[in-house]
């Protein structure tokens, strides 16, 4: 790993959250799957994300895995932290307790207790940024309804506010914009079905889903995106893209503890509202990543 590798570059994985029998959080496993993504030779992990389930968790909790996270990471393996609220006093309260745990970021979505608009949003990340840690923004309209566009992201780094964005939207077109709005906003991958097409588009980072379940293959798949190498990056897209692209669907947490199940690391249940794959789903999961383990695929 390069010792000039700014915190929120590479692959960051976001992790899931492992749950013992009564749903409580099983802070040993997590902290064990932290070094072994660390072991793996990926760059980090962004705890208290969507697939972290964090929208279930106590503040209580997050404090500890975010703790957890600090605990296990070795030097030079960053823990970025989603502080996702539904305004800016509670995502402040989450980026502090970051930054005096030992954070080297954090991942910040807008504010999302309504439709915000430009205002409301510019203000929320302006608070978050006071911290004094570095503060990548997360758009993903999808979900929050909440859309940060490439000339309010490029308003978001002007004023010093963001230093990158987690890319949801799907919509690689909007990448080039970005980066022609704002040439030193760093650019991350967001969903792991685009890596490819947002990799070669410019992308400084991919915070990442399925690295839990094949490290060294979406690591190698993300080195050769972003260094244009086309004759390594697409032949291994094709292989992974069947699971990939559960990442942008809605059961993708459960998608994604079913393949750390499968490969014998700890995934789990996931808590209520989301429920456990309906059968048929299931089956085209279990039946994709079963074949690129048979491959051989790690």
């Amino acid at each position: 790993m390069s010792e000039t590798r700014k915190p929120w570059h590479g692959v960051i994985v976001a992790t899931s959250l492992p749950f013992d029998d009564d749903l409580a959080v099983d802070l040993g496993a997590f902290g064990e799957s932290v070094a072994w993504l660390a072991e793996q030779g990926l760059h980090g992990v962004a705890p208290n994300g969507s697939l972290g389930e964090y929208q279930t968790l106590t503040d209580e909790e997050r404090d500890r895995v975010v703790e957890t996270a600090v605990a296990h990471a070795p030097d030079g393996f960053t823990v970025m932290p989603g502080v996702g609220a539904y305004g800016a006093r509670e995502a402040v309260r989450h980026a502090r307790f970051a930054k005096d745990a030992g954070c080297q970021a954090v991942m910040c979505l807008p504010p999302n207790a309504y439709r915000a608009d430009d205002r409301a949003v510019l203000e929320h990340f302006e608070q978050v940024a006071s911290v004094g840690l570095p503060v990548t923004a997360y758009n993903n309209p999808i979900d929050t309804k909440v859309d940060l566009r490439p000339e309010l992201l490029a308003k978001l780094h002007a004023e010093g506010f963001i230093v990158g964005v987690k890319e949801f939207s799907g919509d690689v077109r909007r990448c080039y914009e970005i980066s022609e709005l704002a040439p030193g906003l760093d650019l991350m991958i967001g969903t792991d079905d685009t890596v490819l097409e947002v990799g070669i588009a410019g992308a400084k980072g991919w915070v990442a889903g399925y690295p839990q379940v094949f490290p060294r293959a979406c690591l190698a798949l993300y080195e050769a995106s972003v260094s244009g190498d086309l004759q390594t990056a697409l032949p291994l897209y094709r292989e992974l893209h069947p699971v990939l692209r559960w990442d942008s669907k809605t059961e993708f947490v459960q998608a994604i503890k079913l393949g750390q199940d499968m490969i014998g690391r700890r995934g789990g249940r996931c808590r209520p509202p989301r429920q456990p794959l309906a059968p048929e789903t299931e089956a085209v999961v279990r039946a994709a990543t079963q074949a690129l383990v048979d491959a051989g695929v790690r």
